[in-house]
């Protein structure tokens, strides 16, 4: 494994900390990063990493799916991983390399483009809990399924283009509260889809030197430009988006029991008494 390249200048130049500023933690929006050709995030090196993750952190299929495929229906492109990386010009294939933190030199890679975004992070939403990294790689015109994710995340585009269509978190318009319980109940994270949420998309193309701040919980999904595409995606989670998923896990418990809870209110308000009342009873063993 190729060792990590210390980044010798900042990567998110200041006017995009304060562009990110003005968003976090509710808002999408474009932002800029300057981080250079690095060697760990080579076509060569990301095939020898994906060859060496354990199979439940890679995941490819076709890139030529539905934007709201149910994940049962989703195919396999007929490739070994280390494959669709390497042939990813012309294969028509997705894949996302999950986790890299667990290696070593990516979790360097992680931690120190995490710390240059502290200083906006810590005091709206506290410590920088749980970091975790994921990288995307995509053939031309490959489609990234309408899905939601809980963590913060940036995503910073290194190669090719694409257009991420974003929907706003915690509106029901675009993922009612049962699909969230159904998440946060151990379920998948793709979503069921209506074309008529293509009016209400907030659309953010990405190209080199792009990137795009996602809020916990909100739909997108990814259409990809005439180009392949590596991308790198810089998650961590809060106290509060922890609390979030637990108050939608005990409306699930709360659904089982007949009732219809509400949805659970966003960030700056939590739902603090449902939060403390799931992980209660986890404690005690009164839900699963």
């Amino acid at each position: 494994m190729t060792a990590h390249q210390p980044i010798s200048a900042p990567v998110f130049p200041a006017d995009t900390l304060a562009a990110m500023a003005a968003l976090y933690p509710l808002k999408a929006g474009l932002l800029r990063h300057h981080l250079p050709d690095h060697p760990l995030l080579s076509i060569e090196a990301l095939a020898e990493l994906a060859e060496s993750m354990p199979a439940s952190a890679v995941e490819y299929n076709p890139g030529n799916v539905p934007i709201g495929i149910r994940p049962e229906d989703v195919p396999s492109n007929g490739l070994s991983i280390g494959e669709t990386i390497r042939t990813i010009d012309t294969n028509g294939s997705w894949a996302v390399l999950k986790n890299i933190e667990n290696v070593p030199a990516y979790r360097t890679l992680l931690m120190d483009l995490l710390g240059e975004l502290k200083s906006v992070v810590e005091p709206r939403t506290g410590a920088m809990l749980t970091p975790q990294g994921f990288i995307f790689i995509s053939s031309p015109g490959s489609i990234t399924p309408y899905h939601f994710d809980p963590e913060h995340n940036i995503l910073l585009q290194l190669r090719g283009t694409k257009v991420m269509n974003v929907w706003p978190a915690g509106d029901e318009r675009f993922a009612d509260r049962r699909e969230h319980e159904r998440y946060h109940g151990g379920g998948h994270r793709n979503l069921p889809w209506q074309d008529d949420f293509h009016a209400d998309a907030q659309l953010v193309p990405l190209a080199p030197g792009d990137a795009v701040l996602m809020p916990v919980m909100a739909p997108h999904f990814v259409a990809n430009g005439d180009a392949p595409s590596i991308s790198l995606s810089i998650t961590w989670r809060s106290e509060w988006s922890y609390r979030e998923s637990e108050a939608h896990a005990a409306n699930a418990a709360l659904r089982r029991m007949g009732l219809d809870p509400a949805m659970p209110p966003r960030w700056p308000s939590y739902a603090w008494a449902r939060s403390v009342g799931w992980r209660i009873a986890r404690k005690l063993r009164l839900v699963a």
